[in-house]
């Protein structure tokens, strides 16, 4: 949601703009094809509104001026400004690349940054303000994750179902105690990893 429009991505595709004012009878559009639109990802895995700080961000998307996808890249766009993802100097757009992994998997916010997984790691990500506007730390490595939509922010603390255990950062990473951990994970189909959701 960004105020009462909405941004959407179909993963490792296009990111999508719905404006509620054109009422329900109107399609989202392409980001990218909006007038005033300037270098926005025409390809990403995941899109966010950074609730704190109002920029859009793009998660595993193309770089500004290209249109090929790069899985460890995060961009954002200027800040209160889903058009601009231009990076100036009078603006807070940019990008960050994640080093460690070989490709993004999920995003989730919690109050106070944003935890992003790779395929064998877990990275923070904070808003710390002009001129670099966005950080990101390396947490943990050797961390993995089920799929997409397998973590879950409450409060300040994230739950993942990880590939052989059920994990949580509450500023460390910790395994969750589990009585049912074998029967879960030893009749788990790995092939199918991809529809592991976590929910309230």
């Amino acid at each position: 949601n960004f105020g009462e429009d909405l941004l959407a991505c179909v993963r490792d595709g296009s990111i999508y703009y719905w404006d509620a004012s054109a009422g329900l009878g109107t399609r989202s559009v392409e980001l990218s094809s909006l007038s005033g639109s300037v270098a926005a990802p025409t390809v990403a895995r995941q899109v966010l509104i950074s609730d704190r700080d109002r920029h859009a961000i793009a998660f595993g998307c193309n770089p500004e001026n290209s249109s090929v996808q790069d899985p460890m890249l995060i961009r954002f766009s200027d800040q209160e400004n889903l058009y601009d993802w231009a990076a100036t100097a009078t603006n807070t757009a940019g990008d960050l690349k994640m080093g460690s992994g070989s490709g993004f998997i999920q995003a989730v916010e919690t109050r106070q940054q944003i935890l992003v997984f790779t395929d064998t790691s877990l990275y923070s990500m904070q808003f710390i303000g002009p001129p670099l506007t966005f950080g990101i730390t390396l947490i943990s490595e050797n961390v993995q994750i089920q799929g997409p939509n397998a973590a879950i922010a409450v409060d300040d603390s994230v739950y993942w179902m990880g590939g052989d255990n059920l994990y949580i950062f509450n500023g460390i990473t910790n395994i969750i105690p589990c009585t049912v951990r074998d029967y879960v994970f030893d009749d788990f189909n790995s092939s199918r990893n991809k529809k592991a959701a976590a929910w309230l």
